[in-house]
């Protein structure tokens, strides 16, 4: 998938589980990242920074292969 900037996207929940990504922090990851639209703020090489949802959550940089469109 071609990501950029401002493309509405959905974090995929098997492409998290058991990655580098949920083994270096907590992997239990929160509801909105699957459920709700980011917005693809900033994109460095194979990563994408997405801001999630309408409430104040944090940005979070996944792989663009961790990512689907809405």
């Amino acid at each position: 998938m071609a990501v950029k900037k401002g493309d509405s996207v959905r974090a995929i929940a098997s492409m998290l589980a058991n990655s580098l990504e949920a083994k270096a922090s907590d992997a239990r990851f929160p509801k909105y990242l699957f459920e709700t639209k980011g917005e693809v703020l900033d994109l460095r090489g194979d990563y994408a920074l997405v801001k999630f949802g309408q409430v104040p959550t944090p940005n979070v940089w996944l792989r663009i292969d961790q990512l689907e469109g809405t």
